[in-house]
């Protein structure tokens, strides 16, 4: 780690740097200017293959070609050259226009169109559709980690698929369940808000100052300006949004997050579940030689992956639930409070992110602990109360749950009391046969049917 890693301020810059490689080339302050140029590059060549638009002549392949350099090829020093400009402008979209013109200055034939660069443009038009172009390219990250994520419960899952374990319901021993059915609660719920993240529609605008094309309509009153900017919103992979203020409104944005918060949520659900699962000792934790689980307490393997996946995921929805209220208010046609904001996307997604991370690392080290398991659900015979109460209703019993109630609250139940239980009972003698069939392992019902449902057939 570098000095200046150990000097940032922000984990996500400084410990975790090394970690978020993936999502920095994407949501840093260079991915920002990248996408800005991209977009005025890609605007300018929009306009010169319009053959209403005489003052620009189209453009030769080759000028084409090297018009898409300038963004394909973005460097670090482009990204430096556009920092020293806006030293100057004290406005970095318009520094982003000017690092443009000089670069299609360089091009021959092309110095004296220089200014249809951000024709018709304010600095929103770039703004807005370099965002939602990073949004885009993080989603592809997002949801490849979430399918990562969600195939290794899904693994861990498969290969418990049957394997009993005491239910807790407000912490409290309850009819038994299986791993693999507890664990595809959470695929099922995981799978549904990625599906969901896939599904929203990115949304971009090019109209100008405040939406109208102003502008556009008095230099070229003859243009379809409507579809022409629709048709340049949908050819850079975006769903054009026509109608607006200055600003595309970002209520996209908040739906994209809002996935995100619920996705989070429900991984912090099962971050807790599987750990107090350790704490039970229903999963032990594969060993690592070189690490230390306690600085004073050498014995410890700390479920420390699932802490640091909950942590992150705190700090996540926090972001994303200010970004996601604080995008879809902006005073009259625009004001500037959501700049601000919409830089901290990264960190937002880059939270995320570790969190994903952590939990998957987390899942790996998994190991059953069927013996524990076993332990337990001897322990607890008196789970079975549910289905001799339900078979004393079936036949007509007077009050069962009341007489089961005052037979085993409280009380403990082993295998051989669970026997004589059923010998006082007031049923028929197969009924009597098949309770005491019964296990607290076998008591399951239809978990394991319930496991390998596909996740569309279980909602």
């Amino acid at each position: 780690m570098s000095n200046q890693n150990l000097e940032n301020i922000s984990a996500l810059d400084g410990r975790y740097q090394s970690k978020l490689t993936e999502i920095a080339k994407h949501t840093s302050e260079k991915a920002l200017f990248k996408y800005r140029v991209e977009v005025e590059c890609k605007w300018f060549l929009c306009l010169a293959n319009n053959p209403d638009i005489k003052e620009l002549p189209l453009l030769k392949k080759k000028q084409i070609l090297d018009v898409e350099k300038i963004f394909k090829e973005f460097s670090l020093a482009d990204a430096r050259r556009i920092k020293e400009i806006e030293e100057a402008t004290n406005h970095d979209v318009k520094a982003t226009e000017y690092f443009v013109k000089e670069r299609l200055t360089d091009i021959s034939g092309l110095k004296n169109s220089i200014e249809f660069v951000h024709f018709g443009c304010t600095s929103e038009d770039i703004n807005n559709l370099a965002y939602a172009l990073m949004l885009a390219d993080c989603r592809v990250i997002l949801i490849s980690l979430m399918d990562d994520l969600i195939n290794q419960i899904i693994q861990l899952a498969s290969s418990n698929e049957d394997l009993s374990i005491l239910s807790r319901t407000h912490g409290q021993a309850a009819s038994p369940s299986t791993i693999g059915k507890e664990l595809s609660v959470f695929t099922t719920r995981l799978t549904i808000q990625r599906n969901q993240l896939n599904q929203v529609n990115i949304l971009g605008k090019m109209n100008g100052a405040v939406g109208n094309f102003n502008a556009h309509k008095v230099a070229y009153p003859d243009i379809d300006w409507i579809a022409e900017s629709s048709n340049f919103v949908k050819t850079i992979g975006l769903k054009p949004n026509l109608v607006t203020t200055q600003i595309e409104p970002h209520d996209y944005i908040a739906e994209y997050f809002h996935v995100i918060i619920r996705f989070n949520q429900i991984l912090l659900d099962f971050n807790q579940d599987i750990w107090h699962y350790i704490a039970l000792d229903y999963f032990e934790q594969l060993q690592i030689k070189t690490e230390t689980g306690s600085s004073t307490m050498p014995h410890k393997i700390n479920p420390i992956d699932f802490e640091n996946s909950e942590g992150n995921l705190g700090i996540a929805n926090a972001l994303l639930a200010h970004i996601a209220s604080k995008l879809q208010v902006s005073r009259w046609q625009r004001d500037l409070s959501d700049s601000t904001v919409l830089r901290n996307i990264g960190s937002a997604i880059g939270h995320s992110y570790l969190s994903y991370k952590s939990s998957i690392r987390g899942i790996k080290r998994l190991k059953v602990n069927k013996a524990s398991i076993a332990e337990d659900l001897e322990a607890n015979w008196a789970v079975l109360a549910e289905a001799i109460q339900t078979v004393m209703r079936k036949y007509g019993s007077i009050e069962p749950y009341e007489k089961l109630k005052t037979l085993t609250r409280g009380k403990p139940l082993t295998r051989e009391s669970y026997q004589q239980l059923l010998n006082q009972l007031e049923i028929p003698e197969k009924a009597q046969m098949e309770l005491s069939k019964l296990r607290p392992d076998n008591y399951v019902g239809l978990a394991s049917t319930l496991a390998t449902l596909k996740n569309t057939d279980k909602v």
